[in-house]
């Protein structure tokens, strides 16, 4: 206790010399730079005078008129456009998706190159015409690198689009 009394017996006069300043010399200061110092405020522009847009196409179609979106959409449903054949008995390998198969290999029988495709540790064998992945896919062929597949999907507008896709042949890793 002893020690706390006499450190603060040292610092009470210290701390009641910082307060000993002499104020007005301080303001007499900052009274002569506040009259030294010029500020150039630029004057400003003149306001450009405002010329109202004219809407000169009030007798065109309304673009997002809700009747020319059921014109669109009646033309788009009309069957125009390709789709899947649904009533189609699907495949086994349909049951698969397409990027969950590999392409390991090809084999040739009597003029018939068929792709070996590895699904879940099981080799399955495809030919051109046969259909595989959850997209209605289709074979279209089959060469020594890869399975070219045709499928038909959905596009955000709802209409059946077709995509082109490739299965690789996948080579094996050598362990070293």
């Amino acid at each position: 206790m002893n020690a706390r009394a006499a450190c603060l017996a040292l610092l009470l006069p210290l701390l009641g010399a910082c307060g000993d300043s002499d104020e007005q010399e301080v303001r007499q200061w900052m009274k002569e730079i506040d009259a030294q110092t010029k500020v150039a405020v630029p004057p400003l522009a003149e306001p450009k005078t405002f010329i109202p847009f004219a809407y000169a196409s009030a007798d065109a179609p309304d673009p997002f008129s809700p009747a020319k979106l059921l014109i669109e959409l009646a033309k788009s449903r009309s069957g125009g456009g390709i789709q899947p054949d649904m009533q189609r008995r699907k495949e086994f390998l349909e049951s698969f998706p397409l990027d969950t198969m590999k392409m390991v290999g090809i084999l040739q029988k009597d003029r018939t190159t068929y792709a070996l495709l590895q699904i879940d540790r099981a080799i399955h064998h495809v030919q051109a015409g046969q259909h595989l992945g959850q997209n209605f896919g289709l074979v279209t062929g089959i060469t020594e690198e890869a399975v070219n597949v045709k499928e038909i999907v959905q596009d955000a507008a709802g209409d059946w689009v077709e995509r082109t896709s490739k299965l690789e042949l996948q080579e094996k890793e050598s362990k070293p």
